[in-house]
């Protein structure tokens, strides 16, 4: 039923079903649940270079999606495509294909300058400064991650020894609209990291019931009176160790 408001970005449907539905679009399901989101082209591009990697199959419409297979596991991976609308949309196809087990890995600008390049956090959760969420789940300020997989990915970043924080991103449509007062505000409500899919995506999850969890590394800073780009898109090591992070996360899901 849709609840009416004032502003159409705060009624919200909750029928399961729409006029166009993902499985409309499906040929043929995945023979595998689990699934690698990644923002990094140059790991794959390593990947398939390795041979670690072979293509499953491409999608294909105004634009294209290329679904890749780790040739020694059944965990398969893609490229994320920026925003809400593309990115959480995409995953809402995955889900309808088969996928239920999914692990996003990207950068994002940390609200705070003590959070150094590279360091990970653990998406707990997103403020939902953006528009797609609200298609999904009813308005509120915040979407938050399933605490039971966002314990799981914990458990096993702990017993590998790897160092990470925990806390929520900050969801934004607009990365030229990241205003200095905006900035303060998100991070006085506790956000530690902007990025620009985490709302959507955790929104998805939790509308169809499927298990979501999300590795975001501190890449440039907007936390300062000037924005540092602090070389974050040259990490090519972190970069391709997260992601075959997020391959062994999946089985843990």
């Amino acid at each position: 039923m849709l609840t009416q408001h004032l502003y159409p970005i705060l009624e919200f449907d909750d029928a399961k079903s729409a006029k166009i539905d993902p499985p409309t679009f499906v040929e043929r399901p995945f023979d595998t649940d689990k699934l690698v989101i990644t923002f990094f082209p140059e790991v794959l591009d390593q990947l398939k270079s390795e041979g670690k990697i072979a293509l499953e199959r491409s999608i294909w419409g105004e634009n294209p999606i290329e679904i890749y297979q780790f040739t020694e596991s059944d965990v398969l991976i893609t490229l994320g495509v920026i925003g809400c609308p593309s990115c959480g949309g995409n995953l809402d196809l995955f889900h309808a294909m088969g996928i239920d087990r999914v692990m996003f890995c990207g950068g994002g600008g940390v609200l705070d300058k003590t959070i150094g390049v590279g360091q990970l956090l653990l998406v707990e959760g997103a403020i939902r400064d953006e528009g797609f969420s609200y298609h999904y789940l009813p308005p509120s300020r915040t979407v938050e991650a399933d605490p039971a997989v966002t314990e799981k990915i914990a458990r096993y970043l702990d017993s590998c020894g790897i160092p990470y924080l925990r806390g929520i991103t900050w969801t934004t449509d607009a990365i030229f609209r990241e205003t200095a007062d905006r900035i303060v505000r998100r991070r006085e409500e506790g956000a530690k990291i902007v990025e620009m899919e985490q709302a959507g995506c955790l929104a998805v999850a939790k509308f169809r019931g499927f298990s979501y969890g999300a590795l975001i590394y501190g890449g440039d800073d907007v936390s300062q009176e000037e924005w540092s780009n602090r070389g974050w898109q040259s990490r090519r090591g972190v970069r391709y160790n997260l992601v075959q992070l997020c391959r062994e996360l999946c089985g843990v899901l």
